[in-house]
């Protein structure tokens, strides 16, 4: 371009010069030639000159240009990279948490605990790599040949699991029922030493009266050291592992003791048979494996009757060879991994001890009638706390109520977890996706059998309950995830740390994004801590929570910046979601994960100029609760304030949100309703075999052209202005939105209000072939109370509508936690959503993340 330019120039200065010379030979005699000895005249040399300082310049031009655009060049590679780096690059403030923090040293009393929330009973150490410990266990002579318990599947069909009583510190009680037989796994901690202290299991087995005879059942204890730590085992009478001897940089010396079973506490039981393993794993994902291809039919076990059976036992570990398959090979650190497998007829009972080497002064062994004592005394102490914290008996709740209660909070706090690891993110700049720097998250989790891992937008619900209860466990998960932000503000929204949990993820859900958000829940979290600590200031649990806030502030800052950056929408102070589905050609409506609602219909072709009212509304509270706490810190909060003013300014929520048409609010986006999923003409030649094309899939029709309108999908978005509370008290809004909630053809069930209404065209439609409706008419737990925390705000607010919100709380709030308890009594469990025809619970279970804000429902504290 640079030469091309110089020579248009040159050309036009030489056509100059020829027009200026014509001129002359027009006006004067023509000039006799030069001789060939005569010196060229002063003019020439003159011209030359000028020709040689032109030529010069154009050259400096073109080199300057040149190293011009190769600074370019490499400052837009140097940008790039630098951009691509950020995406793993960690927020520059100081950590909420300090690097120690969860160590023994720190925090003795939460050291040791069932952070193990995937596995039916296990424990572990808050550490990056701990000791874990375990138990598996397995029917004999079963018409299945090897049923192995160990990891929460929801294939194992049991009848119900999960905590009856925990206190998220020192104990707790959980009821695993089997086909014919339940377990009781119990545990109590005692502090002492410089290691986090001592711990006892108790497991008791009993056969349900329904079994025609007592089963004979194994368990399987275990220890594995996690590429940190030695572990040794100790054998008497031939195969009885009596116990494991250990070390370990958090532990110090440790060491594990098996009991032998008893019926009772004191005779103990016979016929019990004993088997061991010791060998290496590379890693936690692989125990049950290792324990499956472990297993053999040789051994004998003599019945109470006399008879002998062969059983299933542990035996040598030898990998399993695939000839047809290519894998590489595992190249991680093998660590120890030792089993204690005891095969006894039911009833019986049986203890496993953990005994710190730095605990001295022991005054007694933790077993037996000393744990017995000791339990009764943890559950005496949680039940006095249960009733002072909810007050539900107080409120009249039977004692079948209560229980239930105590196992929704205790399955929450039995769940907590403690991962460490490191995510797989990725951004525009990145060709492939990168390993995030590693990190730990001490987090609760959804579902122990489908969910068990941490997810940002379920947080935020979990913590309204934990908070209630112990508000610094609040403080240190909400300080775990804060601290996982990167330095643009982003933190990732789903955390699958660690090989344990991500073999429980699909690979198409391991990368996270960075341009995608997810609903910012934690500012609930944050809102219950200022009210806990503003309302009580001088009580001790709470007086941490300034200390906390002023640490967790330039994180908060970053966080609420990069929503207000990242996912801005086209018109000022509206928003929109990232990350929306991009092929629509295969979904009936595509999907928007990153909102929390997933197959919610949005409008049908994805486009910038969407809003979506929900983001929006989140924003609005997000915005008044970072006032809240800059107020709170003396910090400036101006700002903050005049963003919480007009994002809750109605008037600009009517003007980008409410449709006239509908009557209600929505999305606003480029949409249409005429659409289908229709099957796929798939054309196959005369003559030609069916079975070599490919097979007709569903696909998308559109039938009328989409345009810029509003969704009209009536259901859990619409009411989001309501929900988290930015409508006055005294908006007409809330009247259409009451008269559509009590609406049975709309979104009213006798079991809680359905996602979507019955009414919309999308009304549980698949999105896909495959894809079966999820957010398109189920009941959620998560969403309907805060519809009954909204009605509570709306029926203490003088208004025209406080009686109709009156009317509405009592009615819904009864209806939730009716349905609620009566299918946990029916199915055993908690789920993650409810049939909104029939109030069968269905989805994940036991789901004892958000659908246990019952308990906060039931106590009526919002």
């Amino acid at each position: 371009m640079a030469a091309r330019g110089s020579a248009i120039v040159i050309h036009r200065l030489q056509k100059g010069r020829m027009g200026r010379q014509r001129k002359r030979v027009v006006t004067s005699e023509a000039a006799p030639p030069p001789r060939k000895d005569e010196k060229p005249s002063a003019f020439h040399r003159k011209e030359k000159k000028k020709k040689t300082d032109i030529g010069k310049v154009f050259i400096n031009i073109s080199i300057g240009l040149c190293i011009f655009s190769l600074i370019w060049f490499f400052y837009a590679l140097y940008m790039r990279s630098s951009l691509a780096k950020r995406v793993v690059t960690l927020h520059q403030s100081h950590p909420v948490l300090d690097a120690n923090s969860s160590s023994a040293k720190v925090s003795s009393e939460r050291f040791w605990g069932s952070y193990r929330p995937q596995v039916y009973f296990g424990m572990k150490t808050r550490s990056p790599k701990s000791m874990v410990t375990g138990m598996m266990w397995m029917r004999q002579f079963s018409d299945m040949d090897v049923n192995l318990r160990h990891t929460c599947e929801q294939g194992d069909r049991l009848q119900g699991y999960g905590w009856l009583m925990h206190d998220g510190i020192t104990f707790g009680v959980q009821e695993i029922r089997d086909n014919d037989f339940t377990l009781t796994t119990e545990f109590v901690k005692r502090m002492g030493g410089d290691h986090g202290g001592d711990w006892t299991w108790r497991i008791t087995a009993k056969q349900h009266s329904s079994a025609p005879q007592a089963p004979v059942i194994s368990l399987m204890f275990y220890a594995a050291a996690d590429t940190q730590g030695s572990l040794e085992a100790h054998v008497e009478e031939k195969n009885r592992l009596a116990s494991i001897t250990g070390f370990s940089e958090e532990l110090g010396n440790f060491k594990i003791t098996f009991r032998k079973p008893v019926i009772g506490e004191l005779s103990s039981a016979k016929y019990a048979s004993y088997n061991y393993l010791k060998t290496v794993s590379p890693g936690l994902e692989k125990l049950t494996e290792i324990v499956r291809h472990s297993l053999n039919h040789r051994f004998v076990y003599n019945l109470p009757s006399g008879e002998k059976r062969h059983y299933i036992a542990v035996d040598t570990y030898k990998p399993p060879h695939h000839q047809n398959q290519q894998k590489p090979p595992d190249t991680r650190k093998e660590s120890d991994f030792v089993v204690h497998q005891v095969t006894v007829q039911m009833p019986f009972q049986i203890e496993v001890l953990f005994e710190s080497g730095s605990f001295h002064r022991r005054p007694n062994q933790l077993v037996g009638s000393i744990m017995t004592q000791e339990l009764e005394n943890r559950k005496a102490e949680f039940d006095t706390k249960f009733e002072r914290t909810f007050g539900l008996e107080s409120k009249g709740f039977s004692q079948a109520h209560v229980r239930f209660g105590k196992a929704a909070l205790s399955n929450m706090l039995g769940g907590m977890g403690y991962f460490h690891g490191q995510s797989v993110v990725q951004s525009v700049y990145n060709e492939y996706p990168l390993l995030y720097p590693e990190g730990a998250l001490f987090t609760a989790v959804p579902s122990r059998s489908f969910f068990p891992r941490g997810f940002l937008w379920d947080e935020g619900f979990h913590q309204l309950l934990l908070s209630k209860w112990d508000p610094q466990v609040s403080r240190e998960a909400i300080a775990h995830w804060i601290d996982l932000m990167n330095v643009e503000g982003w933190i990732p929204r789903e955390q699958i740390l660690g090989d344990e949990a991500r073999s429980k993820v699909p690979a198409e859900f391991v990368v996270q994004r960075n341009e995608n958000a997810n609903p910012p829940t934690l500012f609930l979290a944050l809102q219950k801590l200022i009210e806990q600590f503003s309302d009580n200031p001088d009580k001790a649990a709470f007086q941490p929570t300034l200390p906390f806030l002023r640490r967790l502030f330039p994180r908060l800052k970053t966080w609420f910046e990069w929503y207000n950056t990242t996912q801005t929408g086209p018109l000022p102070n509206s928003y929109r979601w990232r990350g929306r589905d991009k092929d629509t050609n295969l979904f009936l409506n595509p999907k928007t994960l990153t909102s929390g609602l997933d197959d919610y219909p949005r409008a049908s072709h994805p486009s910038a100029d969407e809003r979506h009212v929900d983001l929006h509304c989140w924003m609005a509270l997000s915005s008044g609760i970072m006032a809240s706490v800059a107020r709170l810190l003396g910090e400036p909060h101006q700002d903050y304030e005049l963003s919480h003013q007009v994002l809750c300014d109605n008037n600009l929520l009517n003007e980008l949100h409410w449709s006239e048409q509908l009557r209600a609010f929505g999305d606003f986006g480029n949409h249409t309703q005429a659409v289908s999923l229709q099957q796929e003409k798939v054309y196959v030649p005369p003559g030609q075999p069916r079975h070599q094309f490919p097979v007709a899939r569903l696909v998308r029709s559109v039938r009328k052209a989409p345009k810029l309108q509003y969704v009209n999908a009536l259901g859990y978005v619409s009411l989001f202005p309501f929900l988290l509370q930015i409508l006055q008290p005294a908006s007409p809004k809330l009247e259409h939105i009451f008269r559509d909630i009590r609406d049975s053809d709309k979104l009213w069930t006798p079991y809680g209000l359905r996602s979507l209404s019955k009414a919309d065209t999308m009304y549980m439609k698949r999105n896909t072939e495959h894809d079966a409706p999820y957010w398109r008419g189920p009941i959620w737990i998560n969403i309907n109370y805060l519809a009954v925390r909204a009605l509570h705000h709306y029926r203490n607010k003088e208004g025209p509508y406080q009686g109709k919100a009156a009317a509405l709380y009592e009615e819904l709030r009864t209806n939730i936690i009716n349905n609620v308890y009566r299918q946990y009594l029916e199915t055993g469990y908690i789920w993650e959503q409810y049939n909104d025809s029939t109030g069968r619970g269905q989805g994940s279970h036991p789901f004892t993340g958000w659908s246990a804000l019952t308990v906060l429902m039931m106590a009526e504290q919002y």
